[in-house]
């Protein structure tokens, strides 16, 4: 499981070091893609898999599916972490992310998301209110 906010930089090479205990799992095969919210996913290829099994139950007729295929697919890369453990990333993809120097690496359970710093802590100072506020679990408002 991934957990925690991680603050590192994108290098000249444009690669960023994905933290230590990140690495274990991502070793064995990773894909990263563009994320909602314009981050960076990354996913354990195992987690990968899972979403790829997911989006082809959909049908291919409903333009919706293939739009998002589309940007999921086209988006993707799966470059293997460097033995420094740093993760490269395409231009095209740091630039869907606005990627350029200070990133958060956030640990979000079953993935990994890669945010502009700036960009991050902005939208997390809303989340976080609307977190404090929050009365109940997600789905339980029927309850």
């Amino acid at each position: 499981m991934f957990l925690g906010e991680h603050q590192h930089i994108v290098d000249v090479k444009g690669r960023v070091v994905m933290p230590s205990r990140f690495r274990p799992e991502l070793e064995r095969g990773l894909v990263v893609t563009k994320g909602q919210d314009r981050c960076l996913v990354v996913f354990p290829i195992e987690q990968f898999n899972q979403e790829v099994a997911r989006l082809n139950r959909l049908p291919r007729t409903d333009r919706r599916t293939r739009n998002f295929a589309r940007s999921l697919y086209g988006g993707a890369s799966d470059q293997p972490l460097d033995a420094q453990g740093r993760l490269p990333l395409p231009p095209a993809q740091r630039s869907y992310a606005g990627l350029d120097r200070d990133v958060v690496v956030l640990g979000v359970g079953d993935r990994v998301e890669i945010w502009d710093a700036d960009t991050y802590y902005r939208n997390q100072t809303v989340n976080d209110d609307a977190y404090a506020q929050t009365d109940t679990a997600l789905g339980e408002e029927g309850i």
